[in-house]
C-alpha cells in the first residue's frame, strides 16, 4: 500500500506555481539533473562580453558527479553513507528529484534494497511543531497505511526517511541542547525527535536524505551529515531535452529552443529549470520574454508568487508588490554594487532595513553562505543567488528610488538620463549589466509586468532616442575597450535597437562586409554578431577580416570563444593583446599558429607572460617567425612554469647550440608537460643536449619532429645516447637529416635496447646503404619491438634491402601498420615480396604505400583479389 500511494502522489508535477501550472505525468517530462558531490558555491551569471559566464564552473575537476539514484552508494565498502544533505538554488529541481527517486523506487528500478520510504515535508511538519508523540505515533500519523509496522524491529528492514525543504523548518533544530531519545515508542517534541533522528540516536541504521536550499544547510551540524551534494540544474544538452519532452510537437519544441538560444543570456539562464518553466509557458503569451531584463522581471514575479504560496499559504495569480521589503533589498544590493561587493554581514543588511534572521528566505532571493575554517565558526555571510540578480534588484531600485522620491540613487538632484550616463561612466565595468537592466527597465513596454510597484512612465520617445544615440556616440570611442563596446551591444538589445547589428548581419550574409571602411561601432557590431551567433567558433583567421591591430583589438573577445587562432600578430600591440587573451579566465583558446609573422625575440618576449599558469594554449606554432637564441631562455622559463602546453614548433628559427640548451634546460623540469617539439635548426652540440632531455626521468616529450636539419651520423651518435632505457619517445621523425649507414646502425642499436614506446619512426630522404637496412631489419625482428608507422621512402633501398625488410616484418608482423616504401629501387622482385607479406592473414597492415620506378606490372592475388584492381 505505501508504493501505491506514493507512486500516486508523486508520479504527477504541477509545474510552476500550484493552481496555475498544470499537472503532467512526471514520467512524460521528467529530465534528469546535473548533480555533483561539491561544496556549494555562489553561482554567479557576469561579464557578458563572452559573454555569460557561468560562473559556477559546471565541470570543474573538483566537482564530481553523481546521479541521484546513486546518493548512499559508498565508493569504498568500508564507508557508510547514512546522511545526505542535497542543496541547491530556488528553481532547480530538489524537490523533483524527490519526486522522480521516490517513484522509481515504488516502479521497482531502483533502489530495490530499501524496506519503506518516509518522505517528510518540513513543511508539513510545521504544523505539529508543538505537539509532544513518538517517531512511530509521527510515521503512522502521514503513513497510516502501515500502522502495523513496528519501527522497534528495524534491523528487519531498511528504511529512508526523506526530509525535503530543510529551509521551510520552523523548528528550532537544537542539536546541542535537545535531549538525547533512542527509543522510538518514546513520546517527545517533533524538535527532539528529528535532531535525533539525523544524528542517528533514533533509527541508527535508517537511511537520511535532507533537501535544502544553501541558506539553511547551516542548520544542520556538520558532523551529522556523511555526503553533500549539490544540484546544479540543466546542462546544454538537459535543457534542449526538457523542451522536447514538454512539447510532443517537435516543430514547436524546435521553435521554443531557437528562439530561448537567441540570447545566450536567456540560454544559460535556463540551467535552472524554472527558467526554462518560464520560457516554455510565455512561449505563446505577447509577455514573452524576450531580453534579459524581460526574463528577470518574470522570475521576480514568479519568486514572489512563489514565496507567498510556500510561506504564507496564498495561491493569488496576481503578485501582491511589497514596496518597503524591495526597497530594502533593493537598497543592499545598490549600495554593495557600487562598492563591488558580493558578500554582506549582518550589519549591511541591517542597515538597510532587513532582519538578518529571515535574509534566508527573503522574498527567495536572498542566501546565506556558511563559512567553516579548522572547525571554527569565522561567521555567517550573505549573497544573491546571483550576482545578476542583484544587478537586477539594485537597476529596480533605481527606478522605485526615482519612482517615489523624484531624483536619482546616484544624484540628488539629477534625472533618471545621467543615471545612465553615470552607469556608462563606469570605468571598471562592474555596472555593465546593472545597466542593462536599468535600461530595460525604463522601456514602457516591460512597465505592465511591473504594474502596481511603479507608477511613473519616466521613459518617452525623445529620452530613449536620445539614449541610444549616446549609446552609438560611445561605440565611436576607438579607446572603447572590446568587452564595454560588446556590453553596449546588449544595451541597445534591451532598447530593442537592432539598426547596426542588422547592417552587419547583411554585410555578412551577402559577403558585402568591407573591412577597410569599418568605424570602431562597426567593428564592435562585427565582434557581437559572430560572439551571438549559434555557430561554435572554431577557428578564427585575422586575413578574414583585416589584418591590422584595430582589427584584432575589436575582435579580442570574438579570439576568446575561438579554439584555433591564426596569424594573429602584425605589431608589438598585436602581441599585448594575445597576451591579455592567453592568460584571461574565460579564453577558450587551445591552439596559437603564428606561423610566418614577423614575430622576432620581442614579440616571444610579450607572449610569453600570457602563457605562463592560467593559460589554457595547448599548442604553439612559431615557425619561421624570425627568432634568435634570444627567444630561447623566454621559452624556456614559460616550458618551466606549470603549463599545459603540448606541442611547440620551431621549424625555421635560428636558435643556435646555446638557445638550444636553455630549450632543453626547460623540457627536463619535471613540471614541463610538452610532449612535441618540431624542427630546430641544430648543429651536433644541440644534439647532446637533446639527448639529455630524451634520457631524462622528468621529460614529458612524446613526439621529436628533427627533419630537414644537417643531422649527418655525427648528430645521431649523440642523440642515440638519450634514446636509450629511460625515453620514453614515441614518435620520431628524422627525414631528410643526411642520415647514411654509420647513423642507422647507432639508432638500430639505441632502439634495440629500449624497444617498447617508439611507435613512429621517419627517416625519409636518407640512404642508408645494405648495411644500415640490415640493422633496421634485424631491429623489427625483435618481438618486443612494437613500431606502428615506418616511413623509409626515397631510401635508395634495393630488391636486396627489401627482401631483408620483407622478411624481418613476416616473422613479427602483427604491429605494423603504416609502411612507406615509396621512391625506391624494389622493381618486380621487391614488389613480389611485399605482395608475398600482404598475402600473410598476420599482417594487418593498413596503409601501403608503393610510389615506384622501373617495375614492370605484376598480376599478384593478394587474399583471392589482385593488388592493382
Amino acid at each position: 500500500p505505501l508504493k501505491s500511494n506514493l507512486k500516486k502522489k508523486h508520479q504527477s508535477l504541477s509545474e510552476g506555481i500550484a493552481k496555475q501550472g498544470h499537472s503532467k505525468l512526471l514520467k512524460n517530462i521528467y529530465t534528469d539533473l546535473y548533480m555533483t558531490l561539491s561544496v556549494s558555491k555562489q553561482v554567479n551569471i557576469q561579464n557578458e562580453a563572452g559573454q555569460v559566464q557561468a560562473a559556477d564552473r559546471r565541470h570543474e575537476s573538483q566537482e564530481i558527479p553523481v546521479e541521484c539514484k546513486n546518493l548512499f552508494e559508498a565508493p569504498e565498502q568500508d564507508n557508510e553513507i547514512r546522511t545526505v544533505l542535497t542543496k541547491g538554488v530556488a528553481g532547480i529541481g530538489k524537490s523533483v528529484s524527490v519526486q522522480k527517486f521516490i517513484v522509481d523506487w515504488a516502479d521497482g528500478k531502483e533502489n530495490e534494497d530499501v524496506t519503506f520510504i518516509f518522505p517528510l515535508a518540513f513543511r508539513e511538519m510545521n504544523l505539529k511543531e508543538k505537539e509532544t508523540q513518538s517517531l512511530t505515533s509521527l510515521i503512522r500519523q502521514f503513513f497510516p497505511e502501515i500502522k502495523g509496522l513496528n519501527l522497534a524491529r528495524n534491523d528487519k528492514f531498511k528504511l529512508l526517511f526523506i526530509l525535503d525543504g530543510l529551509d521551510e523548518c520552523r523548528l528550532p533544530l537544537n542539536f546541542e541542547g535537545n535531549e538525547t531519545c533512542r527509543d522510538v515508542s518514546s513520546q517527545v517534541s517533533l524538535d527532539v525527535l528529528l535532531t535525533n533522528l539525523i544524528k542517528g540516536n533514533l533509527l541508527p541504521s535508517a537511511l537520511i536524505w535532507i533537501t535544502t536550499r544553501p541558506a539553511a544547510a547551516i542548520k544542520i551540524p556538520p558532523e551529522c551529515i556523511n555526503r553533500v551534494t549539490e544540484v546544479q540544474g540543466f546542462n546544454d544538452a538537459q535543457k534542449e531535452e526538457y523542451f522536447r519532452k514538454r512539447f510532443t510537437d517537435a516543430d514547436l519544441a524546435n521553435e521554443i529552443i531557437d528562439y530561448v538560444k537567441q540570447s545566450k543570456s536567456l540560454f544559460i539562464m535556463c540551467y535552472i529549470p524554472v527558467f526554462c518553466w518560464i520560457s516554455a509557458t510565455e512561449s505563446n503569451n505577447e509577455d514573452t520574454p524576450k531580453t534579459l531584463t524581460q526574463m528577470y522581471t518574470h522570475f521576480l514575479r514568479f519568486q514572489i508568487l512563489q514565496s507567498r504560496r510556500k510561506y504564507d499559504g496564498e495561491y493569488t495569480p496576481d503578485v501582491s508588490w511589497d514596496k518597503d521589503a524591495i526597497l530594502s533589498l533593493g537598497r543592499l544590493a545598490f549600495h554593495q554594487l557600487q562598492r563591488n561587493n558580493l558578500l554582506f554581514y549582518d550589519t549591511d543588511l541591517e542597515s538597510c532595513g532587513i532582519d538578518a534572521s529571515q535574509a534566508s528566505v527573503y522574498s527567495s532571493m536572498c542566501t546565506q553562505m556558511f563559512k567553516e575554517e579548522k572547525g571554527i565558526i569565522l561567521g555567517t555571510t550573505f549573497c544573491f543567488v546571483h550576482l545578476s540578480i542583484q544587478e537586477f534588484i539594485a537597476a529596480l531600485y533605481a527606478h522605485l528610488f526615482l519612482d517615489i522620491n523624484k531624483k536619482s540613487v546616484f544624484f540628488q538632484d539629477s534625472t533618471v538620463q545621467e543615471n545612465k550616463n553615470e552607469a556608462l561612466e563606469s570605468e571598471t565595468g562592474h555596472l555593465d549589466l546593472f545597466l542593462r537592466f536599468l535600461l530595460g527597465l525604463s522601456l514602457q513596454t516591460n512597465r505592465p509586468l511591473l504594474r502596481g510597484l511603479l507608477t511613473q512612465q519616466d521613459g518617452n520617445d525623445e529620452n530613449y532616442k536620445e539614449i541610444v544615440q549616446y549609446i552609438k556616440q560611445k561605440l565611436e570611442d576607438k579607446k572603447m575597450s572590446p568587452e564595454r563596446s560588446i556590453n553596449l551591444f546588449y544595451c541597445l538589445n534591451e532598447l530593442n535597437d537592432q539598426t547596426l547589428v542588422n547592417e552587419i548581419q547583411t554585410q555578412l550574409r551577402e559577403g558585402s562586409l568591407s573591412s577597410g571602411d569599418l568605424s570602431p561601432a562597426q567593428w564592435s557590431a562585427v565582434a557581437f554578431v559572430l560572439l551571438t551567433s549559434e555557430e561554435e567558433l572554431e577557428e578564427f583567421d585575422l586575413q578574414k577580416f583585416k589584418k591590422s591591430d584595430e582589427c584584432l583589438f575589436r575582435l579580442l573577445e570574438v579570439l576568446k570563444i575561438s579554439k584555433r587562432a591564426l596569424k594573429c600578430v602584425v605589431t608589438e600591440e598585436s602581441c599585448s593583446a594575445l597576451t591579455s587573451v592567453l592568460s584571461s579566465d574565460s579564453s577558450n583558446l587551445k591552439e596559437l599558429d603564428l606561423s610566418n609573422n614577423n614575430l622576432q625575440d620581442s614579440g616571444v618576449k610579450l607572449l610569453s607572460d600570457g602563457l605562463k599558469e592560467n593559460c589554457t594554449l595547448e599548442i604553439l606554432r612559431l615557425n619561421d617567425c624570425e627568432l634568435t637564441e634570444k627567444s630561447c631562455s623566454v621559452l624556456a622559463t614559460v616550458l618551466s612554469t606549470k603549463t599545459i602546453l603540448k606541442e611547440m614548433n620551431l621549424n625555421n628559427s635560428r636558435l643556435l647550440d646555446s638557445g638550444v640548451k636553455e630549450i632543453c634546460e626547460g623540457l627536463k623540469n619535471p613540471v614541463c608537460e610538452l610532449k612535441i617539439l618540431n624542427n630546430c635548426a641544430l648543429t651536433e652540440e644541440s644534439y647532446s643536449a637533446l639527448a639529455s632531455v630524451l634520457g631524462s626521468d622528468s621529460s614529458s616529450l612524446k613526439e621529436l619532429d628533427l627533419s630537414n636539419n644537417n643531422l649527418q651520423d655525427s648528430g645521431v651518435k649523440p642523440l642515440s645516447d638519450g634514446l636509450k632505457e629511460n625515453c620514453k619517445l614515441e614518435k620520431l621523425r628524422l627525414s631528410n637529416c643526411s642520415i647514411t649507414e654509420e647513423g642507422y646502425k647507432a639508432l638500430a642499436s639505441a632502439l634495440r635496447s629500449n624497444p617498447s614506446h617508439l611507435i613512429e619512426l621517419d627517416l625519409t630522404g636518407n640512404d642508408p646503404g645494405q648495411s644500415g637496412v640490415k640493422q633496421l631489419s634485424d631491429l623489427l625482428q625483435d618481438p618486443n619491438y612494437s613500431l606502428k608507422t615506418l616511413r623509409l621512402n626515397n631510401n635508395n633501398i634495393t630488391a636486396e634491402g627489401c627482401a631483408a625488410l620483407t622478411s624481418a616484418i613476416y616473422s613479427n608482423p602483427s604491429n605494423l601498420k603504416e609502411l612507406d616504401l615509396s621512391g625506391n629501387k624494389l622493381r618486380n622482385t621487391g614488389i613480389e615480396k611485399i605482395c608475398h607479406l600482404l598475402n600473410n592473414p598476420q599482417f594487418r597492415l593498413e596503409k601501403l604505400r608503393l610510389y615506384f620506378h622501373s617495375c614492370t606490372f605484376l598480376n599478384v592475388n593478394i587474399h583471392g583479389k589482385s593488388l592493382f584492381d
